[in-house]
């Protein structure tokens, strides 16, 4: 299967079960893999044949920017959910989503969870 990624998409959300965190937000970064069988796409040229990866970061924004969620497992469980009600040609995705600054004591670069989904 082929695919098409958009890596380290960035963004300001509200998410977390500490209050601080739903109150003061912090940065998420997301990835998303799409698999897609892309040989029309290749071959036509044309847009329809593909998945507009421009209309992929405003799917994932709104999410990541939107509801407040307590855990970022139930953020990538809505990412991969909207994307493939979203998107007709997609066969199936990855999202990973990473929380490069969480409130517990320690050092690491960050904590991130990454779910795979299918159609159904």
């Amino acid at each position: 299967m082929d695919k098409i990624s958009l890596n380290q998409m960035a963004f300001y959300g509200f998410h977390g079960l500490f209050p601080e965190e739903n109150k003061l937000g912090q940065r998420f970064v997301v990835d998303v893999d799409l698999f897609v069988d892309l040989k029309r796409a290749g071959k036509t040229d044309h847009m329809d044949d593909s998945i507009h990866y421009g209309q992929v970061y405003d799917n994932v924004k709104k999410i990541v920017e939107g509801k407040s969620r307590n855990l970022i497992e139930a953020v990538a469980e809505d990412i991969a959910h909207q994307l493939l009600v979203e998107f007709q040609l997609l066969q199936a995705c990855t999202v990973k989503v990473i929380k490069p600054d969480p409130p517990i004591p320690g050092h690491y670069q960050s904590v991130s969870v990454e779910i795979y989904r299918e159609r159904e």
